[in-house]
C-alpha cells in the first residue's frame, strides 16, 4: 500500500471478500521509526548491509509508507530505490484497451497466483501484489507472515518479516487508533486499500521483470471518534519481479508521489457510508 503525504488504501477487516482478497485493505508504508524519509526525519547512519539485507529494509520501508504518512500527517515524496530486473525502455504509451486474456484461476493464500510467464503476466502479477501488499491485512502479524511469504521471493521474505515485525510495533500501531493486533476499535473501520489505474513495463527478459503500478489509495479510521478520516492518495508503485516456482515473485520494490490529477468538486461522504461502501464492494483479480 504504499500510500503517499497522508493516507494510503484499504481493506475491510471483518470482511472476506474474494478468499480474502481484495477485501483486506491495502497499503505501503514505511518504518515508523524516527528516521524515515518523507519528511518524518532523514534516517540515522546504519552499518553497511549485505545485499540481501539491503533489500529487507527497502522492502520494510516501502510497505511502511502509508500507514506513517497516516499516523504523522506530514512529509513528502518518497522514492524509495531497489535492485532493478534489467534496463530499463524508452519511454512510451501502453495498450489501454482490454487483451480479452482471462485472470488467473489459481490462488495461494487466498492470493491470485499462477500468472503467464509474459510480459502481461508480469503487469497482472505487480496488480495483484499492489493490491495485497497495500490491504489492511498488513496490519496483523500472522496475514502480514502469510502474504509477504506468498508475493515475496523466499530469500526476500526471508529478510523481511523480522524488520517488518519490529516497525508495526505495539507503539506505531496506536499511532493508527488500531491495537497491538492490529485491530480497530469496535464500531469503527480501519481503511486501507489500493486500487491500481494502471501499468507499464519498465523491462522485462525470460526470468526478471520490472514493473510499474499507478494507483490510488485509500487509507484511515472511518468511525464515530474517528480523528483521522480516511483519504485518497495517488502513487506509483514499482515492482522487481522474478520468475521463482512457476511464478512471479517480488524481489524488491519502490515508490513515489503521483501523478495525482486534480481533486474532483465532491463532497466528502460521512464515516457511515464509507464503511458501508467497504463493506459491499469486494476487490478485483487485476489482468489486462
Amino acid at each position: 500500500m504504499s500510500f503517499g503525504d497522508e493516507h494510503g488504501h484499504g481493506g475491510d477487516p471483518g470482511r472476506t471478500t474474494d478468499d480474502n482478497f481484495g477485501g483486506m485493505g491495502q497499503t505501503r508504508t514505511r518504518l515508523p521509526d524516527g528516521g524515515g524519509g518523507d519528511g518524518y526525519g532523514g534516517p540515522a547512519r546504519r552499518p553497511q548491509r549485505s545485499s540481501r539485507s539491503l533489500v529487507a529494509v527497502v522492502g520494510v520501508v516501502v510497505l511502511l509508507i502509508a500507514a506513517i504518512a497516516f499516523a504523522n500527517r506530514g512529509g513528502g515524496d518518497t522514492d524509495t530505490s531497489s535492485a532493478g530486473g534489467g534496463d530499463d525502455r524508452a519511454a512510451g504509451s501502453e495498450p489501454t484497451a482490454a487483451s480479452g486474456v482471462k485472470p488467473v484461476t489459481g490462488k495461494s493464500a487466498g492470493i491470485p497466483s499462477g500468472f503467464a510467464k509474459d510480459e502481461q503476466g508480469a503487469e497482472s502479477a505487480a496488480s495483484n501484489y499492489a493490491v495485497v501488499l497495500g490491504s489492511d491485512g498488513m496490519f496483523g502479524r500472522d496475514s502480514r507472515h502469510g502474504i509477504v511469504d506468498t508475493v515475496y521471493t523466499p530469500a526476500a521474505a526471508a529478510e523481511l518479516k523480522g524488520p517488518q515485525d519490529k516497525a508495526y510495533s505495539p507503539e506505531f500501531l496506536d499511532k493508527l487508533g488500531l491495537d497491538a493486533n492490529g485491530n480497530a476499535p469496535t464500531g469503527s473501520t480501519f481503511i486501507s486499500r489500493t486500487v491500481p489505474v494502471g501499468t507499464k513495463v519498465e523491462s522485462f527478459d525470460a526470468d526478471r521483470a520490472k514493473v510499474s503500478v499507478w494507483y490510488t489509495g485509500l487509507i484511515g479510521m472511518s468511525g464515530p471518534d474517528s480523528t483521522d478520516p480516511v483519504s485518497t492518495t495517488w502513487k506509483t508503485w514499482t515492482f522487481d519481479l522474478q520468475w521463482t516456482a512457476d511464478d512471479w515473485k517480488v524481489v524488491a520494490a519502490s515508490q513515489k508521489d503521483g501523478p495525482a490529477p486534480v481533486p474532483g468538486d465532491v463532497a466528502a461522504s460521512t464515516a457511515e457510508e464509507i464503511s458501508k461502501a467497504v463493506d459491499e464492494y469486494g476487490g478485483f483479480t487485476y489482468a489486462r
